[in-house]
């Protein structure tokens, strides 16, 4: 099988503390927030709100740990989905609610809006690369890794023998809002076919065919774009 080239992403196992920082991940890099956040949000008060001119502004600051070739990486990432859609990443001035990027212990997110400064880890040593960007932007936005929508069944096959046995947690389903939208291979929120692998076999294959590529980090697809367009009513 012809692998797809995935960046050197710093990723963490599910519900262990991040060195340093007593913060909680699942999936590998999504941040537990202290209350349930996900596209499931009756309230909606885990998603970012709409200004009177339509656009969605998602205040944020970036840590000075970051060099200007990185904050060039950010910010294109960011550039992405102001030509897409209506969401706008502004610099914060007062907003109590924004994402608080920095340098920290892998590449995470919380999934929505969780209030006040919730962190956004981007380590420079793996995680400054434009798709991971986006993919962990995604992710505060409100969105889950594709391999664990609801009806992933009918699309992969999680090959639970080849997962690290610690890591096994990472490939359970959530409940999720699918937006009416298909299953998206080509999503950059999907994982690779060998992630979290103990022995270098796949943990996820594509059904019904197997050769169908899976978990790009270079750019939003399609369907992500349609989604947050749907979510957010761009």
């Amino acid at each position: 099988r012809q692998k797809t080239f995935m960046p050197n992403i710093l990723y963490v196992s599910k519900c262990i503390k991040v060195q340093e920082q007593n913060e909680m991940l699942v999936e590998g890099d999504i941040l537990l927030p202290e209350t349930r956040n996900s596209l499931v949000c009756p309230s909606n008060k885990c998603f970012w709100k709409k200004s009177s001119n339509g656009l969605v502004q998602v205040p944020y600051v970036v840590s000075t740990d970051f060099s200007s070739l990185d904050m060039d990486v950010i910010k294109n990432a960011m550039a992405s989905f102001r030509k897409k859609t209506c969401i706008r990443f502004v610099p914060r001035t007062v907003e109590p609610d924004y994402i608080s990027i920095k340098s920290r212990d892998g590449c995470y997110s919380a999934v929505g809006k969780t209030g006040g400064a919730q962190v956004l880890s981007l380590n420079r040593n793996g995680c400054v690369y434009h798709g991971i960007v986006e993919h962990e932007l995604n992710h505060a936005l409100g969105f889950y890794h594709e391999h664990t929508r609801s009806d992933r069944d009918n699309y992969v096959r999680i090959n639970w023998q080849n997962i690290d046995p610690a890591m096994q947690s990472n490939f359970n389903k959530e409940n999720t809002n699918n937006l009416n939208t298909p299953y998206d291979y080509s999503s950059v929120m999907h994982y690779g076919n060998t992630a979290f692998s103990i022995n270098g076999m796949d943990t996820i294959t594509p059904i019904p065919d197997e050769w169908v590529a899976i978990g790009q980090r270079v750019e939003l697809s399609t369907i992500d774009v349609k989604r947050i367009k749907i979510l957010y009513e761009c």
